[in-house]
């Protein structure tokens, strides 16, 4: 089973499920919808249709991140260090139950963790990322975390291994350490603006076929056109 989409809504909604299966949701990273919202997305699209996504950011991103002052989001100063970053404070824990939530409304696959590369493998982070995963109600979910910075291959493997988790990465970066099926996520080998070649596309595919099943989300500018010619490819091997 290797399933290929796109980071986000690519296109028209109605456009996007007649040319593929999966999406991956960033609107849950940013600010995320109603359930209610979500739910009629599930009901929008084929019964067959698999959605994953990202995980609030309030879960992994601190408040100096870039990203909150993109989505609007605004931490009053003294409450900072109550955010982000797997912290064992009730914002965090009620950041992942919203998250459940819209999860349950979409009938996802998979919850992905996006961290930063400023949450590095200090012992804090690493005991804050050990207790999130550990009290947490999963619901069924599968778990998906991309580490980014300097965190090794035997600290990312041994992590997965034991929070069972699934190793999201760009394999053109990193192989996948840990986890069934793969999470491929193609950030552009040259940065976002790059549009994957067939070469890249044909040793995608058999990174792919290798790890037996696999999600293969594009997030890239040209992730429509790449997904698709990605898909093609698939379908004539």
């Amino acid at each position: 089973m290797i399933l290929v989409g796109c980071c986000g809504w690519a296109a028209a909604r109605a456009r996007y499920v007649e040319r593929f299966g999966l999406v991956e949701i960033q609107q849950t990273f940013y600010k995320p919808p109603q359930a209610a919202t979500a739910q009629r997305w599930r009901e929008e699209v084929p019964s067959d249709f698999r959605f994953t996504i990202k995980a609030w950011q309030l879960i992994t991103h601190d408040p100096s991140s870039p990203t909150y002052r993109k989505a609007g989001v605004q931490v009053p100063v003294d409450q900072a260090s109550r955010y982000g970053f797997f912290r064992p404070t009730p914002e965090v824990d009620a950041a992942w139950e919203h998250t459940l939530e819209i999860a349950r409304a979409l009938r996802a696959d998979v919850v992905l963790f996006q961290c930063p590369a400023r949450f590095t493998p200090t012992d804090e982070h690493v005991a804050d990322l050990r207790a999130f995963f550990r009290r947490i109600d999963r619901a069924g979910f599968a778990l998906a975390w991309e580490p980014r910075g300097d965190w090794s291959d035997e600290i990312v493997r041994a992590l997965c291994q034991e929070l069972d988790l699934l190793h999201a990465t760009d394999p053109f970066v990193r192989p996948c350490l840990h986890g069934r099926p793969a999470y491929f996520r193609l950030h552009g080998r040259a940065g976002y603006r790059y549009r994957y070649t067939d070469d890249d596309l044909a040793q995608l595919a058999q990174w792919s076929r290798a790890a037996g099943d696999a999600y293969v989300l594009f997030n890239n500018v040209s992730m429509w056109e790449d997904a698709g010619r990605f898909q093609a490819l698939l379908g004539d091997g």
